[in-house]
């Protein structure tokens, strides 16, 4: 199983910043889209950015303006900065990573998850 890993979660105050990163572990040529996406106790998984490979990117209103994401060809990595974080930003932050293999077999892949905790 193909899995992305994950970094730079962590503690934070309320209004503090962070970034995460993630390392694809696929060939960058395979890549259609990268992604973040996260989970709160008790909620279901929510979207947080995803950028294709055209160079689209989608947020929605909840981290619009907040976070951002860009990704490094040359490293294939993809990466969040979080700014004016909130409490309700604490979550298990996942990285995906959605491509095509060859004979075009599509991959879905998550990444293990990395805490973001942002308290005072």
């Amino acid at each position: 199983q193909v899995q992305p890993v994950e970094s730079g979660g962590g503690l934070v105050q309320p209004g503090g910043s962070l970034t995460l990163s993630c390392a694809a572990s696929r060939s960058i040529f395979s890549i259609n889209v990268m992604g973040w996406y996260r989970q709160a106790p008790g909620k279901q998984r929510e979207l947080v950015a995803t950028l294709t490979r055209s160079g689209t990117t989608n947020y929605p209103d909840s981290v619009k303006g907040r976070f951002t994401i860009s990704s490094d060809i040359a490293k294939n990595t993809v990466s969040l900065q979080m700014n004016s974080l909130k409490p309700e930003d604490t979550a298990v932050y996942y990285c995906n990573v959605q491509g095509t293999m060859a004979r075009g077999i599509p991959y879905d892949d998550w990444g293990q998850g990395t805490q973001v905790t942002v308290s005072s």
